[in-house]
Formats: structure tokens, sequence, C-alpha cells
């Protein structure tokens, strides 16, 4: 199977379905204007939180790393609606076309392997989320894309993620995504945290539980857990 192609058309499914077809054009079925850079932007703002950064603060605070693993998965959604959009208005390929050409790069190919990585050092993480957070305030171009793509493939490689596992958190969000929508996340009535933890880590431990479940299978576990 080829993960990042599945990625990448998921997430096509998933804008097309909560923002509507033609979501390329910058604005929403409901007139909201999109920009996807700012979204990485405020993304891994949030992501910079799992570190204990504030020298005035929580000075024995300790770097979330689960947090930042589904942080670094949030910012993807991000990217590849960046990326969608760009190659959509550009029409230089395919998503299929696309997906081949992103995976040939040697940052991808650092990450498909079945081997456990390790944590990179939490200077090198930092530095890594600001190159993706500078990138995301730049005019868009070919260049500041493919740029964008390395710098957070190296990001996702610091941050202890296989290719395998990228795909299992992605795939996992994007139904918690939907499970979101289903369940009044638009209407302001979904609950997030679940019996004291949020959805994500919910979902995050559905898919440690066990790794082979389907996407339909998750969204039933997830169905289970919700506090009516």
């Amino acid at each position: 199977m080829n993960k990042l192609l599945c990625m990448l058309e998921l997430q096509q499914k998933l804008n097309d379905a909560t923002n509507g077809e033609g979501w390329e054009k910058g604005v929403t079925k409901h007139g909201k204007k999109i920009n996807w850079r700012r979204c990485i932007t405020m993304e891994s703002a949030e992501m910079i939180d799992s570190f204990g950064w504030k020298h005035w603060k929580s000075i024995a605070q300790t770097t979330d790393y689960d947090n930042l693993q589904i942080e670094i998965v949030d910012v993807w959604h991000f990217i590849m609606s960046l990326v969608l959009e760009f190659t959509h208005n550009n029409g230089a390929e395919t998503i299929e076309e696309l997906a081949k050409r992103i995976s040939q790069t040697p940052e991808y190919t650092k990450l498909s392997t079945d081997k456990s990585l390790s944590f990179g050092s939490d200077d090198l993480l930092m530095v890594k989320i600001e190159n993706v957070m500078r990138l995301s305030l730049i005019p868009i171009s070919p260049e500041m894309i493919g740029a964008m793509i390395e710098e957070f493939f190296e990001l996702v490689y610091l941050g202890g993620l296989n290719i395998t596992q990228l795909y299992r958190l992605y795939v996992g969000k994007n139904i918690l995504n939907q499970f979101r929508q289903d369940h009044g996340y638009k209407e302001g009535h979904y609950i997030k945290i679940w019996n004291g933890q949020e959805d994500n880590a919910v979902m995050k431990l559905a898919w440690e539980n066990d790794p082979d479940l389907t996407p339909e299978a998750l969204y039933e576990v997830l169905k289970k857990a919700y506090p009516a």
C-alpha cells in the first residue's frame, strides 16, 4: 500500500466533505476564507507548547513527546492541504504523481523503515518546528513547498515517527475529525475530554492496543468510548 498516496487521498476527501468541493479556490462552502499557511503557523505554535520552553514558568515541566507526535500529525493535515491546493491550482501533477515524487525524496525515504526511531534533542526539534513556521510565513512557490516538505519530514524523523506510525496517527486523527463532525463539533456541543483524557489520547491508545484496526473499526472504538 502506498501510505503517502492514501493520506493525500484521505485529506482531499476530508477537505471536500468539510469545506465543500472547490475548496482549492481558497473559500469554504460557507464563504469562509481558507488560509492553510496560517493554520500551519498556529498549529506549529501549539506544537512548541509540548516543550517546557518558558524560562519564567513551569520550570520543572518535561517535554510531552506523546502530545508532540499528535501535534506533528495535526500540522501534516494542513501541509497536505496546502500542497493539494497548490498542485490543483497549478495543474502540475495528479495526486498519484505528487505522491510518487514526494516519496522519492531523501527525507521521506529515511522514514520508510520498520525500525523504531529515537527522538532527537529538544533543541533540534525546536529548530525544525520553527523552520516549518518560518516557511509558512513566506509567499507560496514551488521552492517554498519543496522546502516545507523537506523540513517537515525531518521533523517527523526527529519526532520518533516512521512512515507507518505517521500513517496510523494520521488515519486515526482523520477518523477522529470525522467523529467530531458527526458529534456536534461545529455546533459547539462536542465533548473533547473523555473521562479525564483528551480525545486525541484516546485515539492514540486505541491504535496502540490494536495496530491492525481498520478505519471503520477505529470509528466504532471511539463511538463506544465517547461519553454520552
